[in-house]
């Protein structure tokens, strides 16, 4: 069947009935999760002031998938730390980065599928993408802190292997010269400290 590449208006309405226009008939959640399953892309606006509310309604739909037993995707651990990011100056970071993740994880999933022994190629496909999610990682803050901006990642495009452990030797090396900078003034923190306390 082919793929509906139009994107499909659902109104919600305040009475929290979800309308698709497409087919003309009222959804649930669980219709529209079947809906993103299948590839089918749509929007779900506001039906009184037409705002689009499609993120809250996505949320709601992860809600009640991990709501239901045995489905859970995203484990206690991830979502504190999720929690922790909400305004945090690393939150404007996350969002492509998480993006970038599953993006990768979802192109890698079907060369996977067809294998003859699942559980070790799950286990390489998690270490494959927790080391390119690293490099995502230590490019986006790269951005952001001008000790890494110079530092190629270990499994850059382009990058020598010659040039990755001078980065890394490089970035250490800066990460130590911080910490002695910091151990020294403190030291005359507590020097001026104790001189004012005399």
């Amino acid at each position: 069947m082919a793929r509906n590449t139009e994107t499909t208006i659902i109104k919600k309405y305040a009475n929290r009935r979800l309308y698709n226009t497409g087919t003309s008939m009222y959804v649930t959640l669980e219709n529209l999760a079947a809906m993103v399953k299948g590839g089918e892309d749509f929007t779900v606006q506001d039906a009184k002031t037409g705002d689009d509310i499609t993120h809250q309604v996505l949320t709601q739909i992860i809600f009640e998938q991990e709501n239901k037993g045995g489905q859970n995707l995203m484990p206690a651990t991830f979502l504190r730390q999720l929690i922790r990011f909400y305004g945090d100056q690393m939150q404007m970071v996350i969002p492509a980065y998480l993006e970038q993740s599953m993006a990768a994880l979802s192109r890698e999933q079907e060369s996977f599928r067809g294998e003859a022994n699942p559980m070790a190629q799950t286990t390489r496909m998690i270490e494959e993408q927790v080391r390119r999610n690293t490099e995502m990682f230590r490019e986006a803050m790269g951005m952001f802190n001008p000790f890494l901006a110079g530092a190629a990642p270990s499994g850059a495009p382009g990058a020598k292997p010659a040039q990755q452990s001078e980065a890394q030797e490089g970035s250490s090396d800066d990460l130590a010269a911080m910490r002695r900078e910091i151990a020294e003034m403190q030291k005359k923190l507590e020097a001026l400290s104790g001189a004012k306390a005399k």
